[in-house]
């Protein structure tokens, strides 16, 4: 599933082409993704100019005077700025009619993406009870050190709790508790205050390395210019089980943590 590189990197890659233009028509081809798409993505976004491209966690935020549409890729979902007359590929379920005689397309093999409008002034319940964002000032080692006490689940898991800190997916935890020595079966609990200075700052670190280099190519994933990323490349735990460790050469394990596939170094992490 794309995390908050791979979104950020489709916000900054398809805003200049959204962003003060009119849509002309919303032509939704496949009304039932991950949750149906509302009839009032196309009331409220025909004839409205674009403002912004925002992003709010993993969703993106195609925002105009009425309302703002929300937009989430799910696992296969991708968008791409098209001439309007682009012939139709399998799985293109929605597009954005702009007056620049361009479309913005969405394409979603597996239909686990979403579309959902949020009329302006209110809040859609997806967007609620999000933890801050990586990138803020209020998200640092002692918001995690503070929201961790008394927990025992494995720090791995409170660390991609979207109500602890939001766009923090199973690779870049992995990739940042490596880079802190953590090791990601430990209790939430017992990691120090120094110690998740240092995780945040790694958390932060790392994102900002992954949207400089256009995300991680996994499984789906390519940029709305249809290149693919270039993290992968500088993974140093994730999907690397049973391989040596590239600090040590110690051999990495791996495990199931959350329902999600978990790689450390028993020798660097503690």
């Amino acid at each position: 599933m794309p995390e908050l590189p791979e979104v950020e990197t489709t916000r900054r890659g398809i805003a200049p082409s959204l962003v003060g233009h009119r849509v002309r028509d919303v032509v939704v081809r496949t009304r039932k993704l991950r949750w149906p798409v509302p009839p009032a993505l196309a009331s409220g976004l025909v004839g409205q100019a674009i403002r912004a491209v925002d992003r709010r966690a993993k969703y993106l935020l195609i925002e105009a005077d009425t309302g703002s549409a929300i937009v989430h890729l799910g696992m296969s979902g991708s968008l791409r700025v098209l001439p309007r007359d682009a012939p139709l590929r399998p799985h293109d379920h929605i597009d954005l009619v702009l007056d620049s005689g361009r479309v913005l397309r969405f394409n979603d093999p597996r239909r686990f993406g979403s579309w959902l409008w949020q009329p302006a002034g209110q809040r859609h319940g997806v967007l609620a009870n999000l933890g801050p964002e990586p990138f803020e000032e209020s998200f640092n080692g002692h918001h995690l050190w503070r929201a961790s006490r008394g927990r025992r689940a494995p720090v791995k898991a409170f660390l991609m709790d979207q109500r602890i800190v939001v766009g923090v997916g199973n690779i870049y935890a992995a990739e940042a508790l490596f880079r802190t020595g953590i090791d990601p079966r430990r209790a939430a609990g017992r990691v120090s205050r120094e110690r998740y200075a240092r995780l945040a700052e790694a958390v932060r670190s790392i994102l900002a390395h992954a949207i400089a280099r256009g995300g991680t190519t996994l499984r789906d994933f390519l940029a709305p210019d249809g290149a693919p990323g270039y993290f992968e490349q500088e993974l140093l735990v994730y999907g690397r089980a049973g391989q040596p460790c590239r600090t040590c050469g110690t051999i990495l394990r791996g495990a199931v943590i959350a329902q999600r596939a978990t790689v450390w170094c028993p020798d660097c992490q503690h």
